[in-house]
């Protein structure tokens, strides 16, 4: 039986509708995780390029989780619900609340055409990022609608209302119609500056206004748990909803990147090095994507590069498969033995480099061309000098972006890396990052949990443990810390030096 006092004590939910599954988890209110939970759900490409889901899939996923979750909780008060999920997802509903058309995707690549229209539509590249400080990218919702008027337009007349995936469980969940900003922003049909819908350029393509729900901060209130919801799934009727967040920034908070100075790199299948900011900053060129962050008033600043770790995966795969049979035979993991290879060697691969262009760039140098390549091989190098190169080649793709964001933000000075994603479980890898970008590296609790913990955070504010997402930061405790070897830092300066030339040399190369 337990006793009294443990009905007093709080915890939140943190919801993330990921792409392969939901994330369910939930966060006493020191902060420490009580339990998360995992259910997977089916992609579905009808045509090369295309990607899609059914949202009532995501629905039953959530649902199941939730169950699993609440036999943790039982003497626990669940006071706050948070929602984090995949962005740029389209998902369509008529007028009687029903799916339309399976939810278009964040990688779907359909909407190059609408893209360019929008980009025209608008007066160019300036005059688009002069509406929403960003550009219009084939991954952005805004072309996913335009793609349905022209081509579906059936679906388009009967479309009531547009959501995001995490605002549809928000309106399964409560029945609540909304938004908020940092999903929002990343539509490509959001005022980012100003924090509401860029109305004008939505008329100018065409789009009805109605489409779009209301939008609010990420920590305001949006909704509550319907009757229906807690028959469902045991969460008490009436408990509150947060706005949450696009899983891109809100999976930055729970790094802590509320707090000035801190930097988030993300070392998963792509890259990203993303910053919290105090107020709003330009976008030159449209070369980062700049979001509303989940704290009111701040921003968001990231840019994305297209393989990271998954170079590193592409190197195993290719050229490393006397390491995968090594390591099956010994239960060991591949990657651990390519990084004692790489151990072996010195900090810039004896004058090795990598370029991870595998599949083109996106930043910061925006090429779809761009091919991967390594450069400087003699007779000298070995797999190990090969591994460490691709490592290193990732690190100084990602310094570049780091540099960009950086450039433009000339005082605000950063202090550390936290680092997350597959990656970041190298310990080589995290000692590369530190001497490359000359900073402490540090990886922190609740990292591997991606946006759910971010929401988790959110929902904490919403419902009153925390006052603010300031106050969270202290609860995101480190777990390792690497910091820069003092001799690498200047023969890592001179690689970055020489990395950042070979693009431009090689750009004639690219055209097909």
């Amino acid at each position: 039986m337990k006793g009294d006092n443990r009905l007093l004590k709080k915890c939140v939910i943190g919801i993330d509708v990921g792409t392969s599954g939901c994330k369910i988890l939930a966060l006493d209110e020191s902060g420490n995780i009580l339990g998360s939970v995992v259910e997977e759900y089916p992609i579905y490409a009808p045509k090369a390029g295309w990607s899609e889901q059914d949202p009532e899939d995501w629905w039953n996923g959530v649902v199941t989780g939730i169950q699993k979750i609440m036999v943790k909780l039982d003497g626990l008060q669940v006071c706050a619900i948070g929602l984090s999920g995949q962005m740029h997802g389209m998902v369509a509903l008529n007028e009687k609340n029903e799916v339309v058309r399976r939810a278009i995707l964040w990688n779907d690549q359909r909407t190059g055409k609408q893209c360019d229209e929008i980009t025209t539509i608008a007066g160019g590249l300036d005059g688009l990022l002069s509406s929403t400080n960003n550009r219009m990218l084939t991954g952005f919702t805004g072309g996913k609608i335009l793609w349905m008027k022209e081509n579906e337009p059936e679906n388009y007349n009967n479309t009531r209302i547009i959501l995001n995936p995490k605002d549809y469980i928000r309106f399964r969940l409560s029945g609540e119609f909304a938004t908020e900003v940092s999903d929002a922003s990343g539509t490509g049909l959001f005022n980012v500056k100003e924090r509401k819908w860029a109305e004008e350029l939505i008329a100018k393509i065409g789009l009805k206004q109605s489409l779009f729900p209301k939008v609010i901060e990420s920590t305001d209130a949006a909704g509550a748990v319907s009757a229906q919801t807690a028959k469902l799934t045991g969460i008490p009727q009436g408990t509150v909803i947060s706005g949450g967040g696009g899983d891109a920034v809100i999976s930055t908070t729970g790094l802590g990147l509320i707090k000035p100075g801190r930097v988030g790199v993300t070392l998963g299948t792509s890259g990203v090095v993303a910053m919290g900011l105090p107020a709003y900053m330009e976008n030159p060129n449209g070369l980062l994507q700049v979001s509303c962050n989940n704290a009111p008033g701040t921003y968001h600043a990231m840019g994305v590069t297209l393989s990271a770790a998954g170079s590193y995966q592409w190197f195993r795969n290719a050229l490393g498969e006397f390491e995968a049979s090594e390591a099956k035979a010994a239960h060991k993991n591949a990657f651990a033995l390519l990084d004692d290879k790489a151990k072996t060697t010195p900090a810039g691969a004896d004058g090795l480099v990598f370029l991870p262009y595998l599949t083109g760039e996106r930043a910061p140098i925006n090429d779809p061309d761009a091919t991967g390549a390594f450069l400087g091989i003699t007779a000298r190098h070995t797999k190990g000098h090969f591994a460490r190169a691709v490592m290193e080649g990732v690190a100084f793709s990602l310094k570049q972006v780091y540099d960009l964001i950086m450039s433009v933000n000339p005082n605000v000075h950063s202090t550390e890396i936290v680092l997350a994603g597959g990656g970041a479980g190298s310990a080589i890898w995290r000692q590369i990052f530190a001497d490359t970008f000359n900073l402490p590296v540090r990886t922190v609790y609740g990292s591997a949990e991606g946006g759910a913990f971010g929401a988790a955070l959110v929902a904490g504010v919403t419902g009153g443990i925390w006052p603010d997402l300031a106050a969270t930061v202290e609860l995101i405790k480190p777990e390792s810390e690497t910091l820069p070897i003092a001799e690498n830092v200047p023969v890592y300066a001179a690689q970055y030096q020489k990395y950042g030339k070979y693009y431009d040399a090689l750009k004639w190369s690219y055209k097909r």
